[in-house]
């Protein structure tokens, strides 16, 4: 009888761990180190892992996720977001609104981007004066599962120098000498106090440090491209933050601020606007990351910016498409990044419009793909993800059609999984 009653045990523990345990089945799935689709998908997913594909036999009692008609791609990660954004114009919103409504807006945007596909983010400032770090926070909210969405590799505050182009203190809203941001905002001048502020982010929660190189589109003074910080300043920020092994992440649209940036050792050039040959065989040299967002510069009505902005947009845009289409041509290593949220431009759940910009722009649909899976994931040093093998995360997000056919199928993903649990599944 008590080894009857063992058996027992022993049955139902094995039917317990195969319910545990889920079969996603596809028409097939793209291997996108190959970049070849291979017949048919079957992938076992356990403990937030994939175990096999394609095994000779399945367990019994398994969990059948039966995706017909489907193909399988590695969960897409997109290396700069901003959740605080969105389409409307951001003084409109963000600055007049409390810290809880912000995080609020954040979640939800958060949540636009896990449905889109999109099972790891980067955020690259908060844009919201809050000295709390709204990206932390949300991230640890998912963590918990208080709420859906994707991983999130934080940076809290953008370093700025003061009245550079973080500094939301020069905005219309606030007046420069009434309401002044410091250290925690991220605005800071000399070395000692970048490495501070450096510190600061880090020490709650950041985990990639993003700089303002040099001015944007958005400061409201001086050039597109002027450069802000001098390097030795970006060099102390870049070391300070490698001492904590994080990485950084420089927005930089004009060519003095690319090369003095990428020279210090930053991880990526966002925007990445007015390249030459200098700059683009030193980005390789170096093996500096381009984050093109290349989709805010694709023909659109600008008709919302204030004219000053509006003149700087018209001017730099068809230098970043010449710019971008040679580093692609050149072999500059490229990451998927979209600027999303970006006002009136590019919607929070819209991210892969990117794909196609980067096709036009010269790019395979394969490499294009790459950028959001394996070479995003290279540079957030994560080894975990970005492609559909064993012992990698179990982050798989399933579409209609074949984006080396057609890359716009990722637009139309049916199916989101991250770590194993599925968030999203359309017919």
């Amino acid at each position: 009888m008590k080894n009857l009653f063992l058996l027992f045990i022993l049955y139902l523990s094995t039917i317990l761990a195969n319910a545990q345990t889920k079969l996603v089945k596809a028409d097939a799935y793209l291997n996108v180190r190959t970049g070849q689709i291979v017949k048919p998908a079957n992938l076992i997913i356990k403990d937030g892992l994939i175990k096999s594909i394609n095994p000779k036999s399945i367990p019994d009692n398994i969990e059948i996720i039966d995706l017909s008609g489907k193909i399988l791609l590695p969960g897409l990660m997109d290396m700069h977001v901003h959740l605080h954004w969105d389409e409307d114009y951001p003084t409109a919103t963000l600055f007049k609104e409390s810290t809880s409504e912000a995080a609020f807006r954040g979640a939800r945007n958060a949540k636009k981007n896990l449905m889109a596909g999109f099972t790891t983010i980067r955020t690259v400032g908060q844009d919201h004066p809050s000295i709390e770090l709204l990206d932390v926070e949300i991230d640890k909210a998912i963590k918990k599962g208080f709420i859906d969405g994707p991983d999130i590799i934080p940076a809290g505050h953008a370093i700025s120098i003061s009245g550079g182009h973080y500094d939301l203190s020069m905005f219309d809203t606030f007046s420069a000498g009434v309401l002044e941001f410091g250290i925690e905002h991220g605005i800071a001048d000399g070395e000692d106090e970048v490495i501070k502020a450096v510190r600061y982010q880090i020490k709650h929660g950041a985990k990639v440090i993003k700089i303002a190189a040099t001015a944007g589109v958005m400061s409201l003074g001086g050039s597109v491209g002027a450069l802000q910080f001098p390097e030795k300043e970006i060099i102390a920020i870049v070391e300070e933050a490698a001492r904590h092994n994080v990485k950084v992440a420089a927005h930089a649209h004009g060519l003095e601020g690319i090369i003095v940036a990428t020279r210090a050792g930053v991880a990526s050039i966002e925007h990445g606007s007015i390249l030459n040959d200098e700059a683009i065989e030193l980005m390789k040299k170096q093996g500096t990351y381009l984050v093109p967002t290349a989709y805010l510069n694709e023909p659109t009505d600008l008709s919302h910016l204030p004219e000053a902005m509006r003149k700087k947009a018209e001017e730099i845009m068809p230098k970043a498409r010449a710019s971008h289409s040679e580093a692609i041509r050149k072999g500059v290593k490229i990451a998927f990044g979209t600027d999303v949220g970006a006002p009136k431009v590019i919607a929070h759940g819209e991210n892969a419009k990117e794909f196609k910009t980067l096709v036009n722009l010269g790019m395979s649909n394969i490499n294009a793909i790459k950028t959001a899976t394996i070479n995003a994931a290279d540079l957030l040093s994560m080894t975990d993800r970005g492609l559909l093998e064993v012992g990698m995360r179990a982050d798989i997000v399933a579409v209609d059609g074949n984006p080396l056919d057609d890359i716009k199928a990722l637009e139309r993903v049916k199916f989101v999984m991250k770590g194993g649990e599925v968030y999203k599944n359309e017919k």
